[in-house]
């Protein structure tokens, strides 16, 4: 979804994005509703683009409430932010989340400028549009993380990768292991993966309404690709590494469940599965 403005007249414009990685120069000084998790790297990504505010998506919230983690990184900027719940709008779909999303979580500064936790996204993004607040500080660099395993008597590569944009063409045939939300972007199969990976696994973000943190599998059964989410509670979202050192897996497409995968067994195992299968 390109992002766009729903600037009311007199007020700082208010972008809305399906993913944080959208966010463009038209973001700086804006408010920002992004429909993606709420993790650190993700505020990280709002505050570098220069937001006066940000309101994500808690996705669960998660293990060590990683998927609202954000929300205390961006107080330290002094930078309102706020968090919806994944149960009121779909993660993934900037257009649901400004359209139908109840705030869940608030870090002080958005409370000091009245968000309240029950209020409307759109009630949320009026009174930080309305505080006039400067655009965030260049926060100090982060990098997601992009490593590989190598796993004895394995037939292809496994790389574990914070964020699914960090997939490569030369990914093609391999498993990927993403810190990633497993939701489709604005509705959209097609970005469910950027290449053909052997098998895939993502975070489900506490699976949420029209369960959306899942749809990535089924687009992705529809291209031959094994893919999975393991639960929120199980593994931080957002750390390709916790998806697969604690992760479990919640739900699998059918494309999976022929390579042996099912709920409730380990990404380690199913990882394993996929990088042994011939």
């Amino acid at each position: 979804m390109t992002p766009r403005s729903l600037a009311e007249p007199h007020r700082e414009p208010c972008i809305v994005a399906d993913s944080v990685t959208h966010l463009g120069p038209s973001a700086r000084g804006a408010v920002v509703v992004a429909a993606s998790h709420g993790g650190v790297y993700t505020a990280y990504v709002a505050a570098r683009a220069g937001v006066s505010g940000v309101i994500l998506n808690d996705a669960g919230v998660g293990k060590d409430e990683a998927g609202i983690s954000g929300l205390a990184y961006l107080a330290e900027l002094d930078v309102p932010a706020a968090a919806i719940g994944h149960d009121t709008a779909r993660i993934g779909d900037g257009a649901d989340c400004a359209g139908r999303g109840l705030v869940r979580h608030a870090n002080a500064q958005a409370v000091a400028l009245g968000v309240a936790v029950g209020m409307p996204v759109r009630e949320a993004t009026s009174l930080l549009s309305v505080a006039e607040r400067k655009p965030a500080p260049q926060p100090p660099e982060q990098r997601e993380s992009r490593s590989s395993l190598s796993l004895v008597g394995a037939v292809r590569p496994v790389h574990l990768l914070d964020s699914a944009s960090l997939v490569k063409p030369t990914d093609r045939g391999s498993v990927v292991v993403t810190g990633s939300h497993g939701g489709v972007l604005g509705g959209r199969p097609e970005t469910a993966l950027k290449i053909d990976a052997f098998a895939a696994l993502f975070n489900d973000a506490g699976v949420g309404i029209d369960g959306a943190g899942i749809t990535r599998l089924p687009a992705l059964d529809a291209r031959g690709i094994a893919a999975a989410v393991v639960d929120a509670w199980s593994a931080r979202i957002g750390d390709g590494n916790a998806t697969y050192a604690t992760g479990v897996l919640s739900h699998v497409n059918e494309a999976a469940r022929r390579l042996g995968g099912r709920p409730g067994m380990t990404a380690r195992d199913f990882v394993a599965l996929a990088a042994h299968a011939s």
